[in-house]
């Protein structure tokens, strides 16, 4: 399976000036946590890290660290996630059929959820991790700042990554999309917009996206958590 890794993240709401990635998570870089765990999944192959010139020397420090066995490819990305991620289905080899796509900020997927999303893809053309919402939603308008609705939270689920995709599909989304001048978060809404069929798979809990000071936190408690549940088991 081939895998994407948006790597762009910018510091600016953790209080950076550099790329959020590359930022301490106990012992090493953020970035490097995302890697490891594509690096024990069974199903991935093929890695592209998408983001700036200016980090790839960081970037190749990381991969070195790791002793990466997959193939890991550095690819330049654009303005948005959105223009990256169209740069890099477009430096895929020519055999890639399908695609993962997984955000370098959520550092704490498994590889068991890699290797589950890889799986349900051989089936459908398309599909997201997510959780169910617990909270309840409230729709608001804008500017007056008053409640317009509450959805049922009943079909509500919260997106995460990975999210899978039959490559020449997607292409033709994001073509689409460059046409219409959609401006999407996530290339499931691409898919949405396209008419095409989104798969939900059973997403992790513990998979959080770090953007803020108080995610980096809780990325470090349940980091340790695992650790020591490890060694419990191995003691």
């Amino acid at each position: 399976m081939y895998l994407l890794i948006p790597a762009a993240g910018s510091g600016r709401r953790m209080g950076s000036n550099r790329n959020k990635l590359l930022l301490p998570l106990l012992d090493k870089p953020l970035l490097a946590w995302t890697l490891a765990a594509a690096k024990a999944s069974r199903a991935i192959r093929w890695i592209g890290l998408v983001g700036q010139p200016d980090d790839f020397q960081d970037f190749k420090e990381i991969v070195t660290s790791l002793g990466m066995s997959k193939s890991v490819h550095l690819i330049p990305g654009g303005a948005t996630r959105q223009e990256s991620v169209y740069r890099g289905l477009q430096s895929l080899p020519a055999v890639a059929e399908r695609v993962l796509i997984h955000d370098g900020a959520r550092c704490l997927a498994t590889p068991e959820l890699f290797d589950r999303c890889a799986e349900d893809l051989q089936h459908c053309p398309g599909l997201i991790a997510a959780i169910p919402v617990k909270d309840t939603i409230k729709v608001v308008e804008s500017g007056t700042q008053l409640i317009t609705s509450t959805p049922d939270r009943q079909n509500l689920w919260a997106a995460q990554t990975p999210q899978g995709f039959e490559v020449e599909r997607l292409l033709h989304c994001h073509n689409e999309g460059l046409q219409h001048g959609w401006e999407v978060t996530d290339d499931a809404a691409l898919f949405e917009q396209c008419g095409l069929p989104v798969k939900i798979v059973a997403g992790e809990e513990t998979n959080l996206k770090v953007t803020t000071p108080i995610d980096l936190a809780i990325a470090e408690f349940i980091l340790r958590q695992r650790e020591a549940s490890q060694a419990a088991v191995t003691s």
